[in-house]
This record gives C-alpha cells, structure tokens and sequence, in this order.
C-alpha cells in the first residue's frame, strides 16, 4: 500500500498532464478547433476593447481617410503645375498665347510614339499645331477631335525635326529613336559640334517655331558615313509627360533644303 501510494505521489502529475494533452487533442478534433477558435476571438476581443479604433469600422474609416489625403495631394500638385502653366501662358502675347492641355492617354505599345490630349478643336486646336513641355518641343498634332488631339511625339521613329546648334550654327536633323534620346544627322561631314551644345529648332523649318530648345549633345560620332550624327539627350520629359502647352503652327517660313 505504502510503495503504490509512494509510486503515484511520483507518476500522478505525469499522468494528469498526459491525460489533459489526450483529451484536448480528442476535443480539437471533434470539433475542428472550434472550441480554441472562441477561446482565441474571446481572448483577442479583449484586447480590442481596451485599444479603441482597431475594429473593423475605425479599420476601414482610417484606410478612407488615407486615400483621401493621398487624393487631396495629388490635386494640390496638379493645382500648382496648372497655376505655373497658366502664368507662363499669360506671359505670351494675347495672338500668341498657347492653348494648356493634359496628356489623357498613352499606350504601352507607343510609349514614345504618340500622346492623346484633352483638348481638341473645340478649344481651337488644329493639325499641324505644336506642342510644347517644359524643358523644351514635345510634338506635333497629328489629328483632332471636338475634344482630344493625338500628338506624334519627337522621340517616334518616323519623327523629324530640322535644328542648329545654337553655339556654333551647325545644322542637321534630328530623328526619333524611341526612347529619351533622339538621333541628329548633321549636313556636314565634320560638323563644328561638341558634347553638351545645346541643340535648338531650326531657322529654316516649316512645322516648328525657330529657337526653340530640344536637346543637348550627348555623343558624337564623326566617322559615320556619309555624314556625322550624335546622341541628343532630350529636354523634355518625354517619359512622363502630364501638363503641355499647344501653339499654332508658325507661318511664313522657309522650306527646309539641307
């Protein structure tokens, strides 16, 4: 009696504990973990109550509160890009002064092809008007509704812009090439260049005002036949265009003759 007594005084907490371990197992499995489910929820619902704004109301309140600031910022930077424009606009004199507009749509597909605005001919814009960022030429209007406008950037392919390099007078084209950079061919063997020139629209251009900025020289190559050509860094941010300026196209200019 005294050695089952002694033996139980040893084992019985063992057993005790085994026996609580087998018995929740049997009980999560015959409910499916139901039972420590509430336990959990009435735990952490505890929690909840003493730290206020984490249900899922005060949740979904804050989250609306985050976008709408987040909308609010937006609108401002939007609002000061448009006072900035409309003060360069008001600068230009009244028979010149450009039409503001904003990129609405652009495709993957034609990145650097071609930009829809939200102007169109209702606001008196017209194929052949020019389009202009800061930082310099962005493109030509290629079609118009009541409404929009298609512009064909400077950066497509089939792009064509007649400059001079604004320090020494050297002229040449300068072509598409889908990306931030453009191709300039010159019409000299060995054009009077170097790298950082800043390249500007040409005098003798037909589609494009004289003097306006697009590029600078970022390379050259003096042995390409059968004439030299450079990399143009681009003025403008072809790459994330948002707010432009449209100005008709320039009359009475000269034919362009290489």
């Amino acid at each position: 009696m005294f050695t089952a007594r002694r033996w139980w005084e040893h084992k019985g907490l063992h057993i005790g504990i085994l026996s609580l371990i087998v018995g929740g197992a049997w009980i999560l499995r015959q409910t499916q973990g139901a039972l420590l489910l509430e336990i959990y929820q009435g735990v952490t619902s505890q929690f909840q109550i003493l730290q206020p704004g984490t249900n899922p109301e005060e949740r979904l309140k804050d989250a609306r509160v985050l976008e709408l600031e987040a909308q609010i910022t937006e609108l401002e930077n939007q609002n000061k890009k448009l006072q900035q424009l409309l003060g360069y606009v008001e600068k230009e004199p009244i028979s010149l002064r450009p039409i503001p507009a904003r990129v609405v749509g652009r495709s993957a597909d034609n990145w650097w092809q071609q930009v829809i605005l939200n102007r169109g001919s209702l606001a008196g814009i017209q194929e052949g008007f020019v389009v202009k960022a800061e930082g310099g030429l962005v493109g030509l209007v290629e079609s118009v509704t009541p409404n929009t406008s298609r512009v064909l950037l400077i950066s497509d392919l089939k792009s064509k812009v007649g400059v001079n390099i604004s320090r020494t007078g050297a002229k040449g084209v300068v072509r598409g090439d889908a990306s931030a950079e453009a191709v300039l061919e010159f019409y000299e063997k060995v054009p009077n260049v170097k790298p950082g020139d800043v390249v500007v629209t040409s005098t003798y251009s037909q589609k494009f005002p004289s003097g306006w900025p697009i590029g600078r020289i970022k390379s050259l190559d003096l042995k390409k036949l059968p004439a030299s050509v450079a990399k143009v860094e681009l003025f403008p941010s072809i790459r994330s265009l948002d707010w432009v300026t449209v100005y008709p196209k320039p009359e009475n200019q000269q034919q362009e003759n290489p």
